[in-house]
């Protein structure tokens, strides 16, 4: 390949695009005889690849329609500024991450002034979900879309979409994931007191949401288990915030804030109670059986009857059959959560069928070429039949 530099514009919104972003640059930076640069918006995993972002990308991550209205000025504002940064660098490429709200749109302002570049999707929108139509508009502004889900590319097809591929996902190679894995199933169900691992999610909204039913479940679980014990892990940014909400609680979980105590809280559960999300999915991957909850605000409410999907469980997506039970808005109650909980942490026939079940979701999202590597090649793929290399 030719030496001269590889400039990329890359933007990620969340900590789970940025940790994607940075594996696909380092796999770029490897199979790419010369320098890459980069401009854009992502998190530390980009910074360490030599981005220097635009602005801090956590005022991206917000969760649901109202959040979203109401911050809608900024976003609107960063918008622009990215699309405007983008557009002066003239990149070879735009790889846009996750995120679409805001990543999608700078896209579109992009290709307006520069309808030359290719653009590729790294992580493929929920189209299959909700929003149909999304994917025949994304022909507009996006070449092709690696896929995280094995039955996405099938979905984008059908529904008139850009061409996709799936790459497979980052979690099966995630060193982390693959110790606490392999340490599960070297280790037997322990007996006596159970280990419980709390989830509240990783956004304000969701967490102020779930954590007064969580508290409820562990009072109920404490009553009817004396000696159980309690994790909570939760990401740095939200420790404040979910410390304080923690004061009140008459039994105190095992609280950490650090990426080392999260995957500890996995390696040593019996099982788990966790926000509706991608910690699904790390829980399924690493073998920790789980209960799904999700509280959604009132907009999402109002537009349910629009969402196509089945489950919103990414591991029941994966097998295409129900793994992992979900308990949503008046649904998640204390005292269904507490026998969930005392049953997945028990050997019991329905501990067994979801563990069977996480294995066949593990078996499904394995790809004999690492996620990175696959759509590294295929980024420099678009770029030589682009001649742009």
């Amino acid at each position: 390949m030719s030496a001269r530099p590889l400039k990329i514009a890359v933007v990620a919104g969340e900590v789970s695009g940025d940790l994607l972003g940075g594996d696909l640059v380092a796999h770029l930076k490897r199979a790419h005889d010369g320098p890459v640069e980069l401009i854009g918006v992502g998190g530390e995993s980009l910074q360490a690849q030599g981005l220097q972002s635009l602005f801090d990308f956590s005022e991206l991550s917000i969760m649901g329609v109202t959040q979203v209205l109401k911050r809608l000025p900024l976003l609107l504002r960063r918008i622009r500024q990215t699309a405007d940064a983008i557009i002066a660098a003239r990149p070879d490429i735009l790889l846009i991450i996750d995120s679409p709200d805001f990543t999608h749109r700078v896209a579109k302002r992009v290709r307006a002034k520069l309808p030359d570049l290719p653009v590729v999707d790294y992580v493929c929108p929920s189209v299959w979900a909700w929003k149909e139509y999304r994917a025949k508009a994304m022909l507009g502004y996006v070449d092709h879309v690696l896929a995280l889900l094995p039955f996405e590319p099938e979905a984008m097809r059908r529904l008139g979409g850009p061409k996709t591929d799936f790459v497979g996902h980052r979690l099966t190679v995630d060193p982390a994931v693959v110790t606490v894995r392999a340490r599960r199933a070297a280790r037997p169900l322990a007996e006596g007191d159970k280990t419980i691992l709390l989830l509240p999610g990783s956004r304000s909204t969701e967490i102020r949401a779930l954590m007064p039913e969580l508290k409820a479940t562990v009072d109920l679980l404490s009553e009817r288990n004396p000696g159980m014990r309690f994790l909570l892990p939760t990401v740095p940014r939200q420790a404040d915030l979910v410390r304080d909400l923690l004061r009140d609680w008459p039994v105190q979980p095992e609280f950490s804030s650090d990426v080392a105590g999260k995957w500890r809280a996995f390696a040593e559960a019996d099982a788990a109670i966790a926000a509706s999300g991608t910690v699904t999915l790390e829980l399924a991957l690493c073998g920790v059986p789980a209960v799904s909850i999700y509280k959604a605000d009132w907009l999402i409410r109002l537009m349910a009857k629009r969402i196509k999907v089945w489950s919103g469980a990414l591991p029941n997506l994966i097998a295409d059959q129900p793994v992992v039970p979900e308990h949503i808005n008046e649904l998640v109650r204390a005292g269904y959560l507490c026998r969930w909980a005392e049953c997945l942490s028990s050997e019991t026939p329905q501990r067994r069928a979801m563990l069977e079940g996480f294995d066949f979701v593990w078996q499904r999202l394995s790809t004999s070429v690492p996620p990175g590597e696959a759509g590294a090649g295929l980024v420099l793929q678009l770029l030589s039949d682009r001649q742009r290399l």
